[in-house]
């Protein structure tokens, strides 16, 4: 049985610099946020702190086109998918049955049960396309 994660400064201040963001952060981006509003925290400390939160379903969390890991504070509970601007970070969360269908139907033709599957998606939101400041 695991324990439940203790509520430390740090994790707290890692939920709510989570909170304020806007889009997907990585932990670098994070700590560098938190280190200028003048947090002692360590980059080990986010990254553990954001990994705490992604298990715990508090955060989302994706690897992006490059392969680097990125967070947001999550705001739906339970399997979804993501649309988001490769320019401003701008995120819809998105439902796809037909993603879900999709997935169980290709893994029980070659014999696969208990289908799990990760589905982002990258573009260019139409205010970047437009030159306008989100």
């Amino acid at each position: 049985m695991t324990r439940p994660k203790r509520n430390t400064w740090q994790r707290e201040a890692v939920r709510a610099a989570l909170a304020e963001a806007r889009g997907f952060v990585s932990a670098q981006q994070l700590h560098q946020r938190l280190r200028d509003g003048g947090s002692t925290i360590g980059l080990a400390t986010v990254y553990r702190g954001l990994a705490s939160l992604a298990e715990a379903g508090e955060a989302d969390s994706l690897q992006s086109p490059d392969g680097e890991n990125l967070f947001r504070s999550c705001s739906t509970q339970g399997h979804h998918h993501h649309l988001i601007c490769r320019s401003c970070g701008e995120t819809r969360e998105l439902e796809a049955r037909v993603v879900e269908e999709w997935a169980q139907r290709v893994g029980a033709e070659h014999g696969f049960t208990e289908m799990e599957h990760v589905v982002d998606l990258f573009g260019i939101c139409a205010n970047c396309r437009a030159g306008v400041a989100p």
